[in-house]
């Protein structure tokens, strides 16, 4: 599928927003369009636009290479980036999806396999007055700046959670079971929460390389639209969401150590009641032991009052240790 996008008017109330509509087979692509979005292109797709912009589009291989001379690149007159950006984030599988970023003379193409939020987030705005510049520079920089304040967003959201989590770990008064099986939640609550924050992290990065390259790389007739100046902003904008995200990582990990120390404490409890009620339960069956021996003098046997006694030193030799640990505090 394709997404055009084109200026939506030309008096000055709409002279600063994008108009939206789907590409259909068959139709051309107009020669004022600013940014083609496609979303899991097909290969004929993929020869429209190469013929309408005369650049290449990336394969969906291509975009997934690691080297950044694969991804961070120019060619024909055209800019090649490609990020990872955060999609799914409000679901329990958060995932990273690669997306191109081609900035060409004429228009921004980007190709995508996933639907970021920060994408429709970016969308609506554009399509508002005043919301986006007819420029493709401008188009790609609001739409950089709507993943960055989705990653911030996103931190937000993850650190209220955190503290959410964090009163209910230490506050924690179920017993039994049902403390284990909070705890047990506990931790896959912090496992999701690590691997979002770790998402947002890498997002971040990806984007900074991009930015960083898109400065470098900047014509200088172009550098006085304040462009240069603006990504240079963005980039201190995701230094500190990533100085953020490594600080609720640090917040995560203090929740994860201590969420195992208090199974740790849990589980030393259950078996220090079985280590004191088999030391209670010792001196008893010592004593049952040897009266239960098979020898022929045992003048205990004789006695008439020595199943009674036998019984009474039984009861209290677990009496008196159960006394003794309850004294100590042990139970």
């Amino acid at each position: 599928m394709i997404l055009i996008h084109r200026p939506a008017g030309q008096d000055a109330i709409d002279s600063e927003s994008l108009d939206r509509h789907i590409w259909r087979l068959g139709d051309p692509i107009p020669n004022d369009a600013l940014w083609i979005d496609m979303i899991e292109p097909s290969r004929d797709e993929e020869k429209l636009v190469e013929h309408h912009l005369g650049i290449a589009i990336p394969t969906r291989e291509e975009m997934a290479d690691i080297e950044p001379s694969e991804i961070l690149y120019n060619e024909n007159n055209a800019r090649y980036m490609t990020a990872r950006v955060l999609c799914s984030s409000d679901t329990e599988t958060p995932q990273l999806i690669d997306v191109s970023f081609i900035l060409a003379e004429r228009a921004l193409v980007t190709v995508r396999y996933g639907e970021p939020r920060s994408f429709s987030m970016f969308m609506s705005r554009a399509a508002k007055p005043g919301g986006c510049r007819h420029q493709p520079e401008a188009v790609l920089d609001g739409l950089i700046e709507t993943i960055i304040d989705r990653a911030a967003e996103i931190l937000g959201f993850v650190g209220k959670r955190i503290d959410r989590l964090s009163r209910s770990i230490f506050d924690n008064e179920k017993q039994g079971s049902r403390r284990s099986a909070a705890y047990r939640a506990a931790l896959k609550s912090i496992g999701r929460k690590a691997d979002l924050i770790s998402n947002v992290r890498e997002s971040m990065a990806s984007v900074e390389r991009m930015l960083l390259f898109l400065s470098s790389t900047m014509p200088r007739p172009q550098r006085p639209r304040s462009y240069s100046s603006e990504w240079r902003t963005a980039i201190r904008d995701v230094q500190s969401i990533e100085e953020h995200a490594a600080f609720l990582n640090n917040k995560v990990q203090f929740l994860l150590d201590a969420t195992l120390g208090l199974v740790a404490m849990e589980q030393n409890d259950i078996i220090k009641i079985f280590s004191v009620m088999s030391v209670i339960f010792l001196p008893p069956t010592l004593i049952s032991s040897i009266y239960g021996m098979n020898f022929k003098l045992m003048p205990e046997l004789d006695w008439n009052f020595g199943y009674p006694l036998a019984i009474a030193m039984i009861v209290l030799a677990a009496v008196l240790p159960y006394l003794f640990f309850r004294w100590k505090r042990w139970l």
